[in-house]
């Protein structure tokens, strides 16, 4: 199946309707607003830990790992979008094949259903099931309209979800029965991962305090005690102390959000 992917240059818009959500390229102005926001967050950090612009300075270059870091963040979330929106698409897919439609037509009727959900037409789920509403018009199957969606949507479920559907068109098994068996099976997991994520929401908050709150209890003491934090400020050993005070922080801070992170 020879067809060219466009890699999106911002999230959202793409030169084509074909999104690869495993991979994300930021634009150069994208790229420049993220090092430029982390160079000042970091900069700020250097002048509460060191009091000394130099210093300060002198740890802003690492604000240049921070575009990797987010893009990360942005595949991950647009992943988590596109999963959510599959569990939707299964529901209407699985009501349609109940009623009697056959999958060609289920598929025009999820478009339907789906459309009257996500009303903005950029959501990634309408313009997969559009793009299958396509292909299906163009006289192609839709096994491979689905492939390819669960080939670049990178998601195990998709996946799971286009192997049954091959594997039942092949055999001939009964369709319906196994598709809404699947869908079942898929979006159980689906809500599973949802109420996880809620439950972990108020350690994911906590978290994100405890990692704040050194930085708040130093410029705390600095305002209201300068003269007790001030060996620390002006001496070689104090200075070494807050450096390994930054990398504890911000260690803390990954070892947690990799701890809160739960694959289902």
């Amino acid at each position: 199946m020879n067809i060219s992917y466009a890699v999106e240059n911002r999230e959202g818009n793409s030169s084509t309707t074909l999104t690869k959500y495993d991979v994300y390229v930021m634009s150069k102005k994208e790229k420049l607003l993220y090092v430029l926001f982390a160079g000042a967050m970091l900069f700020a950090m250097g002048m509460i830990f060191y009091h000394n612009i130099i210093l300060s300075l002198l740890i802003t270059p690492f604000a240049l790992f921070y575009p990797k870091i987010k893009t990360k963040d942005i595949i991950e979330k647009r992943k988590n979008e596109l999963n959510l929106q599959f569990k939707d698409m299964l529901y209407s897919l699985s009501s349609s094949l109940n009623a009697g439609r056959s999958i060609e037509s289920s598929f025009r009727e999820v478009l339907k259903d789906l459309s009257i959900l996500y009303p903005n037409a950029e959501t990634y789920i309408i313009k997969e099931v559009e793009y299958i509403v396509r292909k299906i018009e163009m006289n192609e199957t839709v096994e491979s309209a689905l492939e390819d969606f669960a080939v670049r949507s990178g998601l195990e479920d998709i996946q799971n979800f286009n192997d049954v559907f091959k594997t039942c068109k092949r055999t001939g098994g009964n369709l319906i029965e196994v598709i809404k068996n699947t869908s079942n099976i898929i979006n159980d997991k689906i809500e599973i991962k949802e109420e996880i994520h809620t439950m972990l929401s108020a350690k994911i908050f906590e978290q994100k305090v405890m990692s704040i709150m050194p930085i708040l209890m130093i410029v705390l003491l600095t305002t209201s005690s300068y003269d007790y934090m001030e060996p620390i400020f002006d001496r070689p050993i104090g200075r070494v102390v807050m450096s390994i005070a930054i990398v504890l922080i911000a260690l803390g801070y990954f070892i947690g959000k990799k701890i809160m992170s739960i694959k289902v």
